[in-house]
């Protein structure tokens, strides 16, 4: 049985909350489509480094997961960032502010 999908939206103000919750600073850069959009959450560590996390399908699983897309400079985080949201209009963006990586993805609720 397929996954039922939340609307990105409401994902994205819950993920806000639980990372608030977490004292993790968090914002929403680009605002995508508030039922369909896809997710990208890149978390800056502070260094001048960053991790880009995407949800992709798991075909053993047929679920959808957390994966780290890429982990560079910041400022090769935000070219892929770029030319991910040329291609996607619909596409949401949420920065991460953690010195030491977390993002909460990990965490039960948020797949």
């Amino acid at each position: 049985m397929a996954e039922a999908r939340l609307a990105a939206g409401i994902w994205v103000a819950a993920y806000l909350r639980r990372l608030g919750l977490a004292d993790i600073p968090a914002y929403v850069t680009r605002h995508g489509d508030d039922t369909a959009g896809s997710v990208m959450v890149k978390c800056a560590t502070l260094d001048g480094r960053a991790s880009l996390w995407v949800r992709e399908w798991d075909l053993e699983t047929d679920r959808r997961l957390w994966i780290r897309l890429n982990e560079a400079p910041e400022r090769d985080i935000d070219a892929e960032i770029a030319r991910n949201a040329a291609r996607d209009p619909d596409l949401w963006v949420i920065e991460i502010e953690s010195r030491d990586g977390s993002t909460l993805l990990d965490q039960d609720g948020l797949a």
